[in-house]
């Protein structure tokens, strides 16, 4: 039977509680296949990637299909958990909800297959929001505010079914760099005889309702209390206490009054006092929002105004399109995640900000982003869908790159190896010989217009200064830590701009800083046009690749992508063959031949050319 109550508070029976305990982080990224997974033999055209993670009683590793798709194997790391494991798969494989991950296949453990047990799902690229506290501090108002939607939406939905969750925490809330939540902890939301009998949620960073005593008792109204401190620690940065909670307006005093009221009740130390349920918490907040009141990001509740990039946006997009969340914004626009009602896919929409919108150059000129772009029809370029304007608001929208950008990941994870990100290079300059063929150069590479989608893929992004042969060949402009000299200078730039710009976001993915710093345009000119980068850092061949990338003087540097992608499979290829011989990467792959390799291998490259 599931974990569910007649009574008010709805407590569990004495009999299911399990006592609680803390030990430690409860997530762990490894780089090395365990030893429970030692033994594995994946499916034919299918390999281990890179990173794995420990979590309670679970370990996720991505796996790569053989479509290339970037996979989640969940395995039980104590041989005893089978029983729990195949629970968890099953109660998985029913849900259906965008912030519940979807089980794709479940492997029982066969003698023949040498693999199993364990179930795949998609795999997750982001942080949980524990982790962005710590590293980003407490969450602006809106965000928590998508959170308790979110999130409420969810436990809502598994309570309709007659389950509780049980474990929800800062460390079981999951953000992709694009805004979208996931709750994960799944292992606890199964049937209370799956779970075995001295197990109990890791309360480390999770806040502990008052009515469980020193036992673990997840109930429905549990999980509203567990909802409401999961927003109460992401607006504070710190979790409630057990006991004598204070109001949140007064740990968080530009939290309005009517969200804190919200906020206060769910988080009551009787169960009695709290809202009914946590559909009817996720209705009174939207009743107090209102839709003629706009929460601004100082989180003051002001009326309505068209000056509001979210009020003129969703004024805009009327019935086509449901508004989700901000995903960033720049000098000219922002950008948006929505959901196309019509085909009923989320998609990403970049706007233009209001007072641009006025000038029709700079709406010609964003209309002209959208056009190139969708001309460049390739698998290492983000589609354009659809281009469209309603009085003085003008939008496109593109494919939704839930991985975020490669800055993003550079800032979440750190420098890459070069065995993960060699593929990757290889198709964001195939993708850019693809422009260059055309006679397009981009002139803003940099990490944040390199996109990942769901399946970990570069994707190549925002042409809003590209140019077609011919047109607008002068002007600085672009990101200086990623631009060439004659960019800085405002001189005229060819398809050697874009290879500069690659070569220094090679540089920066692979130890986490730019070649040149990131000091102002003169600095860094001053820099590049002197020689200042520091190769000591890297292998020979790609030392001298890089070199070739970052010359000051165009002559001196690859004439376009196709030109550097070839050097770079020859430089890239040597260095991990070189690097194969040496039984490093079997703690890392735990098989026979490395995820580097097999990519060389189907590239065509042969070891004795490299």
């Amino acid at each position: 039977m599931n974990r569910t109550s007649n009574s008010l508070s709805h407590s569990l029976r004495g009999d299911t509680e399990r006592p609680l305990r803390a030990s430690g982080e409860i997530h762990r990224v490894s780089y090395a296949l365990p030893e429970h997974l030692a033994e594995w033999q994946l499916p034919p055209g299918w390999h281990w990637g890179s990173e794995g993670l420990w979590h309670q009683h679970r370990h996720f590793q991505e796996v790569i299909d053989a479509l290339g798709r970037s996979l989640s194997l969940v395995s039980a790391p104590d041989t005893g958990h089978a029983g729990w494991l195949e629970a968890e798969a099953r109660a998985l494989a029913h849900r259906n909800h965008p912030a519940v991950p979807t089980t794709y296949h479940y492997w029982a453990s066969f003698a023949d297959s040498r693999r199993g047990p364990g179930y795949l799902r998609r795999w997750i690229a982001g942080e949980t929001v524990g982790a962005r506290l710590s590293r980003a501090g407490a969450e602006d108002v809106p965000a928590v505010l998508r959170v308790m939607r979110e999130i409420g939406s969810t436990l809502s939905y598994l309570h309709d079914a007659g389950s509780v969750h049980g474990a929800v925490s800062v460390h079981n809330v999951w953000t992709t760099p694009m805004g979208r939540l996931w709750l994960l902890g799944w292992q606890w939301a199964v049937p209370i005889a799956s779970v075995p009998s001295d197990l109990s949620p890791d309360t480390t960073g999770m806040p502990l309702p008052p009515e469980w005593g020193d036992g673990w008792q997840p109930s429905f109204m549990s999980d509203q209390w567990q909802l409401g401190a999961l927003c109460f620690h992401a607006l504070t940065g710190e979790a409630p206490p057990r006991d004598n909670i204070p109001p949140v307006s007064l740990v968080r005093p530009d939290v309005p009054p009517s969200v804190s009221n919200v906020l206060d009740r769910a988080l009551q130390l009787d169960p009695a006092k709290r809202f009914g349920s946590v559909a009817a918490m996720v209705r009174a907040m939207d009743r107090v929002l209102g839709s003629r009141t706009v929460l601004t990001l100082s989180g003051e509740t002001t009326a309505a105004s068209r000056e509001s990039p979210e009020v003129r946006l969703r004024w805009a997009l009327a019935d086509d399109y449901e508004v989700l969340a901000p995903l960033g914004a720049g000098t000219f626009g922002s950008v948006w995640r929505v959901r196309d009602l019509s085909l009923g896919r989320e998609v990403a929409l970049k706007l233009l900000h209001q007072h641009v919108a006025r000038d029709e150059r700079a709406v010609g000129r964003f209309r002209r982003e959208a056009r190139l772009a969708a001309q460049l029809a390739h698998p290492s370029i983000v589609p354009i869908y659809d281009w469209d304007s309603r009085g003085d608001v003008a939008w496109y929208t593109m494919e939704l790159a839930e991985g975020g950008s490669v800055a993003d990941l550079v800032e979440r994870a750190g420098a890459r190896l070069l065995a993960e990100v060699a593929p990757q290079i290889d198709n964001v300059l195939s993708g850019l010989g693809a422009a260059h063929a055309i006679g397009i150069v981009h002139r803003d590479l940099k990490p944040e217009n390199i996109l990942i989608d769901r399946y970990r893929r570069w994707r190549i992004a925002d042409f809003g200064i590209a140019n077609p042969a011919g047109e607008e060949t002068t002007g600085a402009s672009g990101t200086p830590a990623f631009s060439p000299p004659e960019q800085l200078l405002g001189e005229p730039q060819e398809a050697s701009a874009d290879c500069f710009s690659l070569a220094a976001i090679v540089a920066f993915v692979l130890t986490g800083e730019p070649p040149f710093g990131e000091a102002d345009s003169k600095t860094i000119l001053a820099r590049e046009l002197t020689g200042q980068f520091d190769d000591s850092r890297f292998a020979p061949e790609i030392a001298q690749w890089l070199s070739v990338g970052l010359a000051a003087q165009q002559e001196n540097r690859f004439a376009d992508a196709a030109v550097m992608q070839e050097t770079w499979r020859i430089a890239a290829g040597a260095v991990l063959e070189r690097e194969r011989r040496v039984p490093w990467w079997k703690r890392i792959f735990g098989s026979e031949e490395s995820a580097s390799e097999s990519w060389w291998r189907e590239e065509g490259v042969a070891s004795s050319t490299l």
